[in-house]
């Protein structure tokens, strides 16, 4: 299966992961980006890229003017706002508008997070462990995880409902070219601020670099179905924060300082069988990822 000719539209289009997948896919597919654009930057450089941007506004239902005809739809709009309300409405309510609106869809694609998981130490999580809240330790997200859980449960019940095939991918630490959780990281090693790690170290988690997550959209829309198909979506090595940093620093000279505490998420390592089966391994190991990610931001950092 090859995302070639589809008329594709990408929500959330200007945040970090969507951004760079919309473009990519509009090399050879027709892309309508969605968001409320509050940055007009973002919507230049999406449509110097050849995509066709469209304002909405998920917690009202402002959908229309999407093409109801789009061949796939992958959902990476995400409200964090902090306000219970407006972000159940806007991340759970909007998958339904959208479900709604697309429901002639080939495959509808949910990105979740790995943030739905209830915290149980070094666990490697499968798709069937319990779900919790394992974001409010972050003031900053507090609705997040809980927002991610009801979003799912929206998806389930719209997959089910119109008979929209549906995949739930939940999604580990992405980065790239476009940023990340890492390159957030470097910024700290400049400044010399301390990271903060879980006490209960190592923090793992699964860095997946974006060229892997737009290389695994067509097995992802193949594997839908109803009910939807739930898979953990990250980068095939389990990597720390610690030994992300320290790499860094390895790159770049710099000196890593770590802060251990609990006021920080803990460890979400990944049992990755049902990912493997379903998209097979990643291509981009993450040292290679990340040594690119210093040189798209701070090329005269880079040793050797």
């Amino acid at each position: 299966m090859a995302l070639e000719g589809s008329k594709i539209v990408v929500t959330g289009v200007t945040g970090q992961v969507a951004e760079p997948v919309a473009k990519l896919l509009a090399r050879d597919n027709d892309v309508y980006g969605a968001a409320r654009f509050g940055d007009e930057e973002a919507r230049e450089r999406l449509e110097a890229a050849g995509v066709t941007c469209v304002k909405i506004d998920l917690g009202a239902g402002e959908v229309a003017d999407l093409p109801a005809d789009a061949d796939y739809v992958i959902n990476f709009a995400v409200a964090k706002s902090g306000d219970w309300d407006a972000d159940l409405d806007a991340n759970a309510g909007g998958v339904l508008w959208l479900m709604d609106h697309h429901r002639s869809a080939r495959a509808f694609l949910h990105c979740s997070s790995t943030a739905v998981y209830q915290p149980n130490g070094h666990r490697k999580f499968k798709e069937s462990d319990a779900l919790g809240d394992n974001h409010r330790v972050w003031s900053f997200l507090e609705t997040y995880s809980i927002c991610k859980i009801a979003a799912e449960g929206a998806a389930r019940w719209g997959a089910a409902k119109y008979n929209l095939p549906t995949t739930i991918a939940r999604l580990s630490v992405p980065y790239g070219d476009n940023g990340g959780w890492p390159a957030i990281h470097l910024e700290m090693m400049i400044a010399g601020a301390p990271v903060q790690v879980h006490s209960d170290a190592p923090s793992i988690y699964h860095p997946i670099h974006e060229e892997d997550i737009v290389a695994s959209l067509p097995k992802l829309f193949a594997a839908a179905g109803t009910p939807p198909t739930v898979v953990n979506w990250g980068g095939t090595e389990a990597v720390s924060v610690e030994e992300w940093c320290t790499y860094l620093g390895e790159l770049t000279g710099l000196e890593p300082e770590f802060d251990a505490t609990d006021a920080t998420i803990s460890s979400v390592a990944l049992d990755l069988t049902r990912m493997h089966e379903v998209i097979g391994t990643t291509n981009v190991h993450w040292k290679d990822g990340m040594r690119r990610m210093v040189e798209k931001f701070h090329p005269e950092l880079l040793k050797g």
